[in-house]
């Protein structure tokens, strides 16, 4: 089972909010949100970056509809807040006085004077990591944050960066999100994970359903020709995909679990995850991932799942 961590409550599940003036305008993502609440879900992730990529959007969109929701439903007290800044790794965009006013607007969209988890959403390498970890301690020291994550840092970087928070007395990045799932490990496992586990670092994974990979709808390249996917999807599907497809399909004949929650029950029986992280577009997709936090995998189960075969 996952790691308990006091950044965690509700379900072993954070809900992603890049979904939120994306995909969703601000009715569908209420009636999303409103759905992970009542399935017990507690934490939501998002990024002040948060849809800049579409046209139109200058980021901060995603960060507004859930400040709006926590408004509308007056659930601030029970939600834990994820938000980050700096997406991307832009040279400088760690500098003190950029991260204070970072925080300043996502607090201003989120409707609240502080949130629980503020990431570094990227290395910035111009930046001496002594001085970003000043910039984040006085966050926690203000109350603005009351837990630092990294994102997108190597190992080495991040050893670097919780070094120097050491060394200022600060306070060091306690959560990091890798892409990790069935079909993505590499990345994560080896100097990573052992750099979290050694420390003590809750690991919060995402793209844990590979693009939609794991959620069992694709049964052939075909399947996915024309989407905006094809490129991951193709190199999840390259990657031992089929063969964990077939695994997760006899899992769910066993166990009447859906793929979606086979791969998300998976993440939260490796080391050091506390929570997998997952999106959904509807209330009766939120209903399925949420249904992971009930599923334990046996050993045998898991083991199928390591090999791609039963």
């Amino acid at each position: 089972m996952a790691d308990t961590h006091p950044s965690i409550s509700g379900i072993p599940l954070v809900f992603g909010g890049n979904v939120f003036g994306w995909t969703l305008n601000e009715d569908q993502s209420f009636a999303v949100l409103d759905t992970f609440y009542e399935a017990g879900g507690r934490m939501i992730d998002t990024a002040e970056g948060y849809s800049s990529w579409i046209p139109g959007n200058k980021g901060g969109e995603s960060e507004t509809i859930i400040g709006a929701w926590l408004a509308a439903r007056g659930v601030r007290q029970e939600m834990r807040i994820a938000t980050k800044t700096g997406m991307g790794g832009p040279p400088g965009g760690l500098r003190p006085e950029k991260v204070a006013a970072a925080i300043a607007g996502s607090l201003e969209r989120l409707c609240t004077d502080y949130v629980d988890l503020y990431y570094a959403h990227g290395d910035d390498p111009e930046t001496p990591h002594d001085e970003v970890a000043a910039g984040f301690d006085a966050l926690i020291k203000s109350g603005q944050a009351r837990e630092l994550g990294a994102s997108n840092f190597s190992a080495a970087r991040l050893e670097s960066a919780l070094a120097a928070a050491t060394r200022i007395d600060g306070t060091p990045y306690t959560v990091y999100p890798p892409q990790y799932n069935l079909v993505w490990r590499d990345e994560f496992e080896g100097a990573l994970q052992q750099l979290c586990l050694a420390h003590g670092i809750a690991v919060l994974p995402y793209y844990g359903l590979a693009s939609g990979f794991l959620t069992g709808k694709y049964h052939k390249s075909a399947d996915w020709a024309g989407s905006t996917r094809a490129h991951a999807l193709t190199q999840f599907s390259e990657n031992g995909g089929w063969d964990v497809l077939a695994a997760m399909n006899n899992i769910a004949q066993a166990t009447g679990a859906t793929p979606s929650q086979i791969a998300l029950a998976w993440l939260n029986a490796q080391p050091g995850v506390a929570a997998p992280l997952a999106s959904a577009t509807s209330p009766a997709q939120v209903k399925d991932i949420c249904g992971a936090a009930a599923l334990v995998l046996s050993g045998e189960q898991l083991a199928s799942l390591d090999k791609g075969k039963a």
